[in-house]
C-alpha cells in the first residue's frame, strides 16, 4: 500500500481506540446501571457496537502488520504497476488519469483505483500506446495509455 493509504489506516486506529472504544464502555455503564440486562435495549446495542469496534481493530492491526508500504516516487519503468499513475484517451479523446492503489485506498473521485477493479486489472502490465478494454457493469470502453508515470 502506498504511505498515504497506511496513514490513513493508522489515523482509523488510533481513532478507533483513543475514541470508540471508551465511548463505547462508558455506554455499557451506563446501560449495566438501569438494571435488568436480559431486556435492555442499550445494553445490548452498546455491546454489539464494542463487538464491531473490535473487529474493525483487529483487521486494521492485521493488515498494517502484514503491509508493505511502497513510495511510488522510488520506482520506475514504462509498465503500469501498483503506485503508477496512468493517464488514459477514451473513445471521444477525453483525457482521464488514475493511480493504481490497493483496495483500502480507492476513491475514484480523487483519481485513485484499486488494482483489483475493472479497470486497474486491465491497467496492469500496460505500456503507453497500448489499447485497453475494460468490461464494466455499464459495457465495454476502450481507453488507450497515454502516459505512466511514478510520483
Amino acid at each position: 500500500m502506498l504511505r498515504s493509504g497506511f496513514e490513513s489506516l493508522e489515523a482509523e486506529l488510533k481513532r478507533l481506540k483513543g475514541e470508540e472504544r471508551p465511548a463505547v464502555v462508558q455506554a455499557i455503564e451506563e446501560a449495566r446501571a438501569h438494571g435488568d440486562l436480559s431486556e435492555n435495549a442499550e445494553y445490548h446495542a452498546a455491546k454489539e457496537r464494542q463487538g464491531m469496534i473490535e473487529a474493525r481493530v483487529t483487521e486494521l492491526e492485521d493488515k498494517m502488520s502484514r503491509a508493505e508500504v511502497i513510495d511510488p516516487s522510488k520506482l520506475s519503468g514504462e509498465k503500469a504497476i501498483f503506485g503508477a499513475t496512468v493517464t488514459l484517451i477514451d473513445e471521444d479523446d477525453k483525457k482521464v488519469t488514475y493511480q493504481i492503489v490497493g483496495a483500502d485506498e480507492a476513491d475514484v473521485s480523487s483519481g485513485r483505483i484499486s488494482y483489483t477493479s475493472p479497470i486497474g486489472r486491465a491497467l496492469i502490465g500496460k505500456t503507453v500506446g497500448d489499447e485497453v478494454e475494460v468490461i464494466t457493469p455499464g459495457g465495454e470502453k476502450y481507453y488507450d495509455v497515454d502516459a505512466v508515470q511514478f510520483v
